[in-house]
């Protein structure tokens, strides 16, 4: 019988197992299990009390280069002491791993394990620590890049724009409003001052689902799968806009941004024009998300990408907006 072809696979645990123990000189105890798959697949490794994080990026997601890009990227910040979750190397010296997967040829990489837990509902103080922790590493990209993507209106909003027409109905009004708003973005980023906005290498993913707290509520970053060159308001507005989500009281709400930007503000200058276009910065960062949801239908998001979804995360976009006061009217 012929055999079929696959849009995407889930790698036996044992198998990846019996390949890190290999590369790795770890011991015969080790273990691995499957920690979570998405976008990519991440794989919890364990050799005795010592733990590990193994990345199995989908197939023709990310090129050899631009996860070395991304490896480059963290071993800068690991170098300057910003918490971060890093590549760890083979007993040759190689930082990724080659498999042959059913769909096709897979990348590997094994990472630190970041201590702690995730935590839904931050605390002033957490959302305080995230702000010291980000603008350290906004110090160290600022000024540097990597051959990845670099994110402008025409990533943020465009191609995302196209994607989604792909599932779903230019009629919608849903859709409506998201083509509405790429214009609206575009053209008030036309007329920004441009040397008003730092630019430099975004992590472009940071919210509690990314990051671990231990104990001593040290916060780790991880899953730098989007880093890539662009403003660096991005990243501020996007972990705004998800703490605007997440914490449902907005007079707490306010409190806790305050005290994000009062860690941030300690090592880093935000300025005027950056504070103004936070709330549109933050719109950019949700449109392209949903432009990734639409490119991955076949292999990670068909169990959720429905118009019952679409409605819900339009209706958060357009709840972030009403309440920084920026309407937007089809």
């Amino acid at each position: 019988m012929k055999k079929l072809s696959v849009v995407s696979s889930i790698l036996v645990p044992a198998s990846l197992l019996s390949l890190i123990r290999k590369k790795y000189d770890l011991s015969d105890s080790t273990t691995c299990r499957v920690l979570r798959t998405g976008i990519n697949h991440s794989y919890l490794i364990s050799d005795g009390s010592t733990k590990y994080v193994l990345r199995v990026y989908s197939h023709s997601w990310r090129s050899e280069t631009e996860i070395l890009e991304e490896l480059r990227f963290l071993n800068l910040l690991k170098t300057n002491a910003v918490e971060v979750s890093y590549p760890l190397s083979d007993s040759s010296g190689s930082y990724i791993q080659l498999i042959d997967a059913p769909e096709g040829r897979r990348y590997a990489v094994l990472f630190s394990f970041a201590d702690g837990r995730k935590l839904r509902n931050l605390s002033e103080d957490h959302c305080q620590r995230v702000g010291v922790l980000m603008a350290r590493m906004h110090n160290t990209s600022e000024g540097h890049s990597l051959k990845r993507a670099n994110y402008s209106m025409e990533t943020l909003a465009k191609h995302p724009y196209e994607y989604i027409t792909e599932h779903f109905s230019e009629s919608l009004s849903e859709i409506k409003f998201l083509k509405k708003a790429g214009g609206y973005l575009a053209e008030r980023f036309d007329r920004t001052n441009v040397s008003q906005l730092r630019y430099g290498i975004v992590h472009f993913d940071v919210w509690y689902d990314n990051f671990s707290v231990d104990k001593d509520s040290t916060i780790t970053l991880f899953d730098f799968d989007f880093c890539g060159n662009a403003w660096l308001i991005l990243d501020l507005s996007y972990f705004c806009m998800q703490l605007f989500h997440t914490e449902p009281d907005k007079n707490l709400f306010q409190i806790k941004m305050k005290k994000f930007f009062e860690g941030y503000g300690a090592y880093a200058f935000v300025s005027d024009e950056e504070k103004e276009l936070l709330p549109l910065a933050g719109l950019a960062v949700w449109m392209f998300y949903l432009g990734v949801q639409s490119q991955r239908f076949d292999d990670w998001s068909n169990i959720f990408l429905t118009e019952n979804y679409l409605k819900h995360y339009i209706g958060m976009i357009k709840s972030w907006l009403e309440y920084n006061d920026v309407d937007i009217e089809i």
